[in-house]
């Protein structure tokens, strides 16, 4: 089974903020497949699909995105999913405003919800699908921006920015991570 994580902070107060773009993109993987998240186990919402290419399981981690390793890594293990077979979607403030980055492995690069991951995994390899939100402007706190909501300017991009991660999500399903980085990066 494949894994599809998408980090974010549960509940209305920061549900279209720029921390949240990777439960976005499960949430529109989940809406094209028909596949809404309603199971619960470990802290997190998820459901399964049996596609043409397998099993995938699409995950919301509700621990608050510091706890995010908590429940990837508990519902790893009870479903006995590999590190190759996860891909984690996040917010990313040193891209621009919707650009993707996909990379196989490397440091949480100061973002929270990848410090508990490597933590919980034990490991930095684990596939990644970065989306960009660009920086705050000057003056602005970091943690006041990323629950900040997208302004209208920014929507347009970052909602073609979801399609497109979920599409990269969609081919990495049968086709190898090296080849989906290789036609997503940069988009």
């Amino acid at each position: 089974m494949k894994l599809i994580i998408g980090l974010g902070n549960p509940g209305k107060a920061y549900e279209d903020t720029r921390h949240n773009i990777g439960f976005k993109v499960v949430d529109y993987l989940a809406s094209q497949w028909n596949a809404p998240l309603t199971q619960s186990k470990f802290k997190g919402m998820y459901s399964i699909s049996h596609r043409p290419e397998g099993k995938v399981m699409l995950l919301k981690p509700l621990t608050y995105m510091n706890l995010s390793g908590e429940t990837v890594s508990a519902l790893m293990d009870y479903y006995g999913i590999e590190l190759k077979d996860i891909i984690v979607i996040y917010d990313d403030l040193d891209l621009p405003a919707g650009q993707l980055r996909l990379r196989q492995k490397g440091s949480a690069g100061g973002h929270n919800g990848i410090k508990s991951l490597i933590q919980h995994l034990g490991t930095q390899e684990f596939n990644r699908l970065r989306i960009g939100i660009s920086r705050p402007p000057a003056g602005m706190k970091v943690p006041d921006y990323v629950l900040q909501r997208f302004s209208k300017e920014e929507i347009p991009e970052v909602a073609d920015a979801i399609k497109k991660s979920a599409a990269a999500c969609e081919t990495w399903l049968f086709k190898p991570y090296l080849e989906v980085m290789n036609q997503f990066n940069g988009t």
